[in-house]
């Protein structure tokens, strides 16, 4: 299943999103900026990770369809992870709506979607993105 702006793009993004709010955050804001910006920048790395597996999955899905729920599973010890070391209400709101795409892929994929949806996932990827850019 191809996603655009998926892979490695959404990763360079992410990345160049992160880079920028850190660097402006901390010479805007002192260091609870900081903190904030380094948990954007663990998030969106953990999260472009995720998706670019997840994405990996599904296009693997037919030589081995567990490979799907061990990403998604993946995906959430790393968002678990990730919210509870973070105290930025948007960037928490963030990861829980992103949260909320894995477990609807997870239920697709339960009710047996070999080739279930991500667009959430990826939706989800650009919300922390969003958050993590300095408006």
């Amino acid at each position: 299943m191809y996603v655009p702006g998926g892979g490695p793009a959404l990763k360079r993004r992410l990345a160049l999103a992160v880079a920028t709010a850190a660097a402006l955050t901390t010479v805007l804001s002192g260091c609870g900026a900081l903190d904030t910006a380094m948990d954007c920048v663990k998030t969106a790395d953990a999260i472009a990770t995720s998706v670019d597996k997840l994405q990996q999955a599904v296009s693997n899905a037919s030589n081995d369809p567990t490979q799907i729920e061990e990403s998604l599973n993946s995906i959430s010890t790393e968002l678990g992870n990730l919210k509870d070391t973070t105290d930025n209400a948007d960037l928490a709101k963030a990861v829980d709506d992103l949260t909320k795409g894995v477990e609807s892929v997870r239920t697709a994929v339960k009710n047996g979607d070999t080739t279930p949806d991500i667009q959430p996932i990826t939706d989800g990827a650009s919300e922390v993105a969003k958050v993590c850019t300095p408006g």
